[in-house]
């Protein structure tokens, strides 16, 4: 069963950088930012002032009755609509296929936080009976993977991992995996988050995670640069359709890529903080190369999980040192999609592995902005400003959660 291989026939991306997939690489292609003063709420007296917002868009429209809708917190319809853009993107017919075999693993980092915000608020200021009834099922974080299934009528492995900004690359790994073992034929997989609230940015900015660059927004998120001060948020959603690969010929589906790896390890070292030598998100990338069978100097390029953060940047540097060797310095490019987009938190890593299969499909390395001074630790090709035309064979994309979640996925170009 372990022998049955997995390919990405679909995409949908909503992001502070565009609200589908084409204007989503457009853009990063660009060096275009999407950070700007957050308009979502009143930031005064807050120490972060400035987010990645999704402009322009409507998720309402996306579900088959507009009531569910409105039903659902802002992170869950960001869902729904990433995964019908995907649907719709892989060109599968629902009618064709059998549902018992296609699963859902959309997840979240951090769940239904407006919805928390809004009906503690209720609670407090108008009694216990005035608390909405949708409140649990709007504010859970599996229940966008429920929606979704309930949506499009998919009765195949419904779950989520939530493992902080690693919630993404954990569900489609794991999806990944299912497939593999025979469980399903397809899946939608990926994360969407919703965080640009009171309640999220007092909660990271008190403890010094947010970027305070309030005057210059687009400069802000700065991966890898000596004069970086921690991340910028983010929201959006990034869900993908990967298939068996039979399954997928059988309905003459586009192959955008092949998923081939997928690591996994634990820090347990800080509440936040990583390990600072890197030697457990090594040991992950080491994994997902050993599963996709290729060896490191086979991979040209790494999209980095860099959040701008002190510390974050320069443990996956090291990380990427051990992992790579002599290749680190030697033909590998390393970029960071979060230098324009901000942190998606549980959607990050689902938007960066599009930008490595697009990666793939045109050539193209996205750059790292604001990179104008490297720290002194930060050695590595992080396509600095400007992106770089590059025949990218096998990519790796990376996420790191607080507790110390670490994931790796790679994938190949497709090769029949």
């Amino acid at each position: 069963m372990t022998d049955r291989r997995v390919v990405i026939t679909g995409m949908g991306v909503i992001s502070p950088v565009g609200n589908d997939v084409e204007t989503f690489w457009k853009n990063l292609v660009a060096g275009t930012s999407g950070i700007g003063k957050v308009t979502q709420f009143d930031t005064t007296g807050y120490a972060c002032q400035i987010g990645g917002e999704v402009k322009d868009f409507d998720y309402i429209p996306f579900f088959k009755v507009p009531k569910d809708g409105k039903r659902c917190d802002r992170y869950a319809g960001l869902g729904v609509a990433a995964a019908k853009m995907a649907l719709d993107d892989s060109g599968v017919d629902l009618t064709a296929i059998d549902p018992t075999r296609f699963g859902v693993m959309v997840g979240s980092g951090i769940g239904g936080l407006a919805t928390h915000e809004e009906q503690h608020t209720n609670l407090i200021t108008k009694g216990p009976n005035r608390v909405s009834p949708f409140t649990i099922p709007m504010m859970i974080s599996n229940i966008g993977s429920g929606i979704i299934s309930m949506e499009h009528g998919l009765h195949g492995p419904n779950m989520v991992i939530v493992t902080a900004c690693a919630t993404s690359n954990n569900n489609i790994g794991e999806a990944w995996r299912m497939i593999k073992f025979g469980d399903a034929d397809a899946f939608l997989c990926g994360g969407a988050e919703a965080t640009i609230l009171p309640m999220g940015y007092s909660g990271f900015g008190n403890m010094k995670a947010l970027s305070t660059r309030n005057d210059e927004p687009q400069r802000a998120s700065r991966p890898f640069d000596r004069s970086r001060d921690g991340f910028v948020m983010g929201e959006g959603a990034g869900v993908m359709v990967i298939e068996e690969l039979e399954h997928a010929k059988k309905r003459g589906a586009r192959i955008y890529a092949e998923l081939i790896g997928y690591g996994v390890s634990g820090d347990a070292y800080h509440l936040s903080a990583p390990n600072p030598e890197g030697t457990h998100v090594a040991r992950c990338m080491e994994m997902a190369l050993r599963h996709a069978r290729v060896n490191p100097e086979d991979v040209q390029y790494v999209n980095a999980h860099a959040t701008s953060t002190p510390m974050g940047d320069i443990c996956e540097t090291r990380a990427i040192k051990k992992t790579f060797g002599a290749h680190a310095h030697n033909g590998l490019l390393v970029s960071a999609t979060k230098s324009m987009t901000g942190h998606l938190l549980g959607a990050a890593g689902a938007i960066e592995l599009a930008a490595c299969v697009l990666s793939i499909r045109d050539g193209i390395v996205h750059p790292t902005i604001n990179l104008e001074d490297p720290d002194d630790e930060c050695d590595l090709d992080y396509v600095a400003g400007t992106a770089r035309e590059a025949t990218i064979d096998v990519a790796v994309s990376n996420g790191f959660g607080f507790g110390g979640h670490n994931a790796s996925v790679v994938i190949r170009r497709f090769n029949g």
